[in-house]
């Protein structure tokens, strides 16, 4: 029993330290791993509202005011943005914060939306040297956590495809996805969501850009409606502001291009800590 109970702790000890010396590795490696993923994919800055299908590592804000068709603005605060971090080669996880939404109405109650979270598997990359493009395939999800019905009902799986290609200083990022919620999809129906961004890289800084939102509903209070967005913006960085910490930032003007939309003139100011 002693002799037992001696290797058993052998074992033990083995694989602690095996597993520590892991994790001691996984983290001291991290920043090689960040540098050595991004330098295989182009170098282009995020759009105003496309998710680009590079991996990115940053803490974003973004602020919205979006006016309804009584002409009401809603201060949207944080924009359901976050934390982005890549773990792994290939992978980014981002942490997107609940938004708190501010209607301006009486009859609305403010309070904060919904927390979501984004996995990317970048399957195909490469920079500018080297062909210049990206594909990469997220799978979102919601979870229903919005207060007085600042959210959506159920949670809300939405796998998207991404894509990329650049030529010169112009480049072109789009996502098309299809959200879809767990239950009462009869009722609240599905969404697909179509965003390509025109960009063009100007004076090493600037990045003027044209984005088309897009988003098509089937079932539910929508079925069979459509609305775009033209949204033409201009995004500042990266700027250097402290060792690995750098600065993006940049605003944009949404304008609704259909008859149906649930929003028009729409603002926005984004900013990033890219690290």
């Amino acid at each position: 029993m002693r002799r037992f109970t001696l290797l058993s702790s052998v074992v033990f000890f083995c694989l602690f330290s095996r597993v520590t010396k892991a994790q001691d590795e996984f983290f001291s490696d991290w920043f090689a791993r960040v540098d050595k993923t991004q330098a295989e994919q182009p170098h282009w800055v995020t759009p105003l509202a496309t998710t680009t299908p590079r991996l990115e590592e940053e803490l974003r804000y973004d602020q919205l005011w979006q006016v309804n068709a009584k002409g009401v603005t809603t201060g949207n605060f944080d924009g359901g943005k976050g934390l982005e971090l890549i773990p792994f080669e290939k992978v980014e996880v981002i942490f997107n914060m609940p938004p708190y939404l501010e209607h301006n109405s009486p009859t609305t109650r403010d309070g904060f939306g919904d927390i979501a979270f984004l996995v990317k598997y970048r399957l195909l990359s490469s920079n500018e040297q080297h062909g210049n493009y990206i594909l990469t395939a997220f799978l979102g999800w919601s979870v229903p956590t919005g207060e007085y019905k600042n959210g959506a009902l159920h949670a809300v799986i939405t796998p998207t495809i991404a894509y990329g290609k650049g030529l010169r200083h112009f480049d072109l990022q789009g996502t098309f996805g299809i959200g879809m919620p767990v239950a009462d999809t009869n009722k609240l129906g599905r969404t697909y969501a179509w965003n390509n961004a025109f960009q063009y890289h100007l004076f090493r800084r600037l990045w003027p850009e044209v984005e088309m939102n897009s988003t098509f509903f089937q079932n539910g209070p929508n079925d069979g409606k459509k609305q775009n967005f033209a949204t033409p913006g201009l995004l500042i960085g990266r700027l250097h502001l402290y060792k690995r910490i750098g600065l993006t930032f940049g605003g944009g003007y949404q304008i609704a291009t259909t008859h149906f939309h649930t929003t028009n003139h729409n603002a926005i100011f984004t900013v990033r800590l890219p690290f």
